[in-house]
Formats: C-alpha cells, structure tokens, sequence
C-alpha cells in the first residue's frame, strides 16, 4: 500500500471507504460472559458486512480475542497475530471500535498504531473517529501520548502516598540487602562484620582524601570483599558514601518511575529528596563524618561535571541536533549574538564555526525563524483544532482507571466486617466458660490488631479511590490547556517541536536571502520550505528529493 497517494486521494476529497484496499477487523470483549459473547458475535457480523458491503475493499477475515483484558497485551493471541500479520503484508487497514480495543493504556494503543503505520498499515479507530491515515489524525495521537503521560504521574503519586503511609507506620522501606545491615519484617540491624567494612569507606574518603577506585583497591588488599568474595565495584561504594541511612537518617524520592510498564526510573535532585533523622535506623557512622564524606563528593562531582560531555549541552535545546547542512553532512551548532537590541539565538554550520565563510556557504539559521514555520506546519497538520481536543477529551474520559479501588474497599470493608463476627463468637465462648480470661483477651487483642491494620489500609484506599477521580473542573482545564497549546498564541513549544520533528535540512541552494529548507517530520509527508528574509515571509513546497540523515545521525 502507497500511504503517500492514498493521503493525496483523501486530501483531494476521496473517501477511505471508496479507495482499493485490503480491510479486516480486530473485535474482543474482557469476559467470557453470555452477553459479552453475544456483543463480540455482533462485532463480527457488523464488521464482516461493513467491509464486503464496500465494492473497492477486499475482505480478509478478522482477529478475536475472547474474554481478554484489554490491560496487556501478552496474552492476547489474535492481536499478536495479527500486528505479525500486519508486518508480512497481509493486509492494508483495521477497523475497530475505539483506542480502548488495542489496550486500556493509551500510550500502548499509540506505539501499536505508528508500528503498524511504519509497515504500510492503516488503522480506523470508528467510535473516536480516527483514521491513522489521515496526517491530523496522527497528530492526534501525539496529543494524547502527553495527556496520557500524565496518567503515569498520578501512578507515581498514589505510590508515594501509600509509602509515606508505610513510613509513618514505622516501616523502614526499601533495599533488604542493605550493605551493613541486616532486616527483617522492615526493621534494620547492624550486621557488624559489614559494618567494619562501611566504617572503612568513610574513613579512606573523607580523612585520607583517598578516590573510589583506589577505594576498591585498598578494601581488597585488606582483605574486604563483596558477599560474591570479589572487590567492591565503584558503583557500590558511591551508593554506600551517598545513603543517609549509615548516619542514621531516613532518605525517600530519590528516584521517580517515569513508565509504570517498563519500568523505567529517573534519579531526582538532592533537593526533592525527603531526609530526616530516623530513630528506627541504626547508625553505622556519625553525622560529622557523613556529612564530611558527602561535601567532598560533591565538590569532586561537581568539578566532573564542569566537563560535561558535548552530547548533554547539545540536548538541551528543541532544534539540537536536528538542523543539517545538505553541503557538509554536518549538523548546525548553537550560537547567542548579542547586540544593542538584546539577545538572539542563532544556528550555523559546525563546518562554517570552525572554518568561516569560506568553507560552507549556508546561512544560519534564527530558531525565531524557525518556531515561525514549526508553527505553520502544526497549523497545517491540525486542521480542525476543534475535533483534536474532542478526540482527546473523549479518550480521556474512556480510559479507566489502572486500579480498582471501589473492589479493594469493599473487600477490606468485608474482611472487617468478618473479624467482628468472629469476636462475637469469641465473646460467646468466653460468657458460656469455653476460654480462660486470659485466653479471650489473647485472641480479642490479635482480632484488634488485625482490624486496626486493615482500617488504615482502608483509609488509603479511600483516599486514593477518591484521588483517582477526573472531577468535571479537571476536565475543564485540561480541555482549556489543550485549546490554548494548539492556537500557538503564546509560541511555540519546545515539547511539541521535539516530539515531532525528526531533522532539517539547510539545501545548498540557499542563500543569506532566500532559504531553501527541508522539515522531515516523525509522522507525516517532509514539508519544502522557501524562507524570504527580505519580507520575512516563507511558502511550502515538495522536497525536491529525499535527504538521508548524515552518518553520526543514523539510528
């Protein structure tokens, strides 16, 4: 299939349903109960007469999954087959009720929607009216990709709620092979023969001044090994001179998953770190000396990361990286040019910085100029702004939540409800001479204890429960947010600009005057671009060919 010309077809006015293709139909329900069964066999028979109803398609028989969670999509055999499928060729477009059919998470939906575009596979979504085929609809679904990142967030908020929780209960969290201590049921203990050996590390970085890796050496020489009877690697004795707990402090939020399925973390800053002496934590060395290890670690960290690597700055900005010389292969390096009227943030060619005028005659490039046609072509791709933000409102609204916490209530609520009937019965027994005084009080304190646990885990749950909830006002300033991004009134922004654009390429053509430029983008036709600096004006045109990614940009 040639997305290319079916594009132009649709642009011309052509419906989907009226261009020659290859259809089938993806249907699943999440239970094998009778009515949604008989739902599924409904999806089936409208499917198949949808698409054998139309004279240009082909009919290819469909994928069913049957009683399956839309949660993952491990288990889901008929999908799995059919994105295979997809892949080999063996069809050219989906049909299927909405985003939630390819998966509950949104973000999943999206990655298997771009995969199946990147093989030529188109996918019409009916209920949410979206056509992968379509380039607005494509940047639909980078919208929702950042709305659904959100979702992620708010996971990372109800587990740190729930830890906090843990903590005030006295709960010591995190590592159990803790280097030095020994725990067991969340409580710690000094393992003294580790101890001697954290003492130590202190001891040779902050009195002796010694570095990590002849740290290592050192420990080794005397005798000290890990639990595998090897040396310390440099990574274990950083996390040991950085973890407040030797000192005896409590220390939490020094990492964030960023991506609750693969599990991906982020470290914080030291700033959003939460610290405080915790009398639960015994202490393998002092506060002084601690504090004294971990000031020298920072003026040596810091003095590292005064030679940082060229990657980390070049990444700190939206067009890093991605504008391209045609002449050299080489890409375009920041530059800040100051003047009487300010500051202007430029762009040249690595090969003109480092050898002037007379090596490379493209032009730089102002990334004022540059947001201007970003925003032109955002303008372009979202034709009708209006459908976008319903499209995405209404996904938001569909996505359940990952937990269910109304079923973890009412399950708590009944284990509660349980142990009363069982001190009832135990009142019983202990009136008619059955238990002993002692014997009652006994099993009635351990019934107390046990529904004191779950009505705090009760509490949590409630609270999460009601923290899950997107209120109608939510949904109102998420509706605004969206409509103001995409009126490009306040500029452009940085994320979208990264989020889509893949490289630009400066033609040889080009002159101070007139520049010809060529936007390739992530999803979606590469765009021409005619920039007139007299008038500060710029048309679009069609790449005169298409420009390969230089060599040290190739993925």
């Amino acid at each position: 299939m040639n997305i290319l010309r079916i594009r132009n077809e649709m642009r011309n006015g052509t419906s989907i349903f009226d261009i020659p293709l290859r259809v089938t139909f993806y249907a699943r329900v999440s239970t094998d109960k009778d009515e949604q069964l008989n739902s599924l066999e409904n999806q089936v028979q409208y499917y198949t007469e949808l698409i054998q109803s139309k004279p240009n398609w082909i009919y290819i028989p469909g994928y069913i999954d049957e009683g399956i969670s839309g949660t993952s999509t491990k288990k889901r055999d008929s999908f799995l087959r059919m994105i295979a499928d997809a892949k080999a060729g063996r069809f050219d477009f989906i049909i299927t009720k909405e985003i939630s059919r390819f998966s509950r998470s949104t973000l999943d939906s999206i990655q298997y929607t771009q995969e199946l575009l990147e093989h030529d596979v188109g996918v019409l979504f009916q209920n949410d009216n979206i056509n992968t085929l379509d380039n607005d609809s494509e940047f639909r679904l980078v919208v929702m990709a950042g709305v659904a990142q959100d979702e992620v967030r708010k996971l990372s908020e109800r587990l740190k709620f729930g830890f906090r929780q843990a903590i005030k209960n006295g709960h010591v969290l995190g590592n159990d092979k803790l280097w030095g201590y020994d725990k067991k049921d969340c409580v710690l203990t000094i393992n003294e023969a580790e101890a001697k050996v954290v003492r130590r590390i202190f001891h040779l970085y902050a009195n002796e001044q010694m570095g990590i890796r002849r740290i290592s050496q050192r420990l080794y020489d005397e005798g000290f090994t890990s639990r595998k009877g090897n040396a310390f690697n440099v990574l274990t004795i950083r996390h040991i001179l950085e973890n407040p707990k030797y000192k005896g402090w409590y220390c939490a939020n020094k990492s964030q998953t960023v991506d609750y399925r693969s599990k991906r973390k982020i470290f914080l800053d030291e700033s959003e770190w939460v610290m405080y002496p915790d009398p639960s934590i015994p202490a393998i060395v002092s506060e002084e000396l601690w504090d004294r290890a971990n000031a020298l670690y920072k003026r040596r960290s810091a003095q590292m990361m005064s030679h940082q690597s060229a990657a980390e700055f070049h990444n700190r900005y939206s067009y890093s990286g991605k504008i391209i010389c045609e002449e050299h292969g080489t890409s375009f390096h920041r530059q800040v040019l100051k003047s009487s009227k300010g500051e202007k943030e430029v762009w040249q060619c690595r090969v003109y910085r480092n050898r002037g005028r007379a090596a490379c005659s493209a032009p730089q490039m102002q990334t004022a100029e540059l947001d201007q046609i970003m925003a032109q072509i955002f303008d372009q791709m979202a034709q009708d702004k209006s459908a976008i933000v319903d499209a995405v409102m209404k996904v938001i609204q569909a996505v359940p939540n990952e937990h269910n916490y109304h079923q973890d209530v009412r399950r708590v609520e009944a284990e509660i409800d349980s142990i009363h009937i069982k001190k009832d019965r135990l009142l019983e027994m202990s009136i008619e001479g059955a238990l002993s005084t002692s014997e009652f009080k006994q099993r009635n304190d351990a019934f107390n204890q046990q529904i004191h646990g779950l009505e705090g885990q009760l509490e949590i749950l409630k609270a999460e429960e009601e923290k899950s909830q997107i209120s109608v006002e939510q949904l109102e300033k998420i509706k605004a947010v969206l409509e103001d991004e995409l009126s490009f009134q306040n500029g452009i922004n940085s994320t979208l600009v990264t989020t889509i654009l893949d490289h630009i390429v400066v033609k040889k053509d080009s002159t101070r005057e007139e520049v010809h430029l060529d936007f390739y983008l992530k999803l979606g036709d590469p765009y021409g671009v005619v920039f007139d600096r007299g008038n500060s004006s710029f048309c679009f045109t069609r790449p005169k060919n298409t420009t390969p990614k230089p060599a040290d940009r190739m993925t």
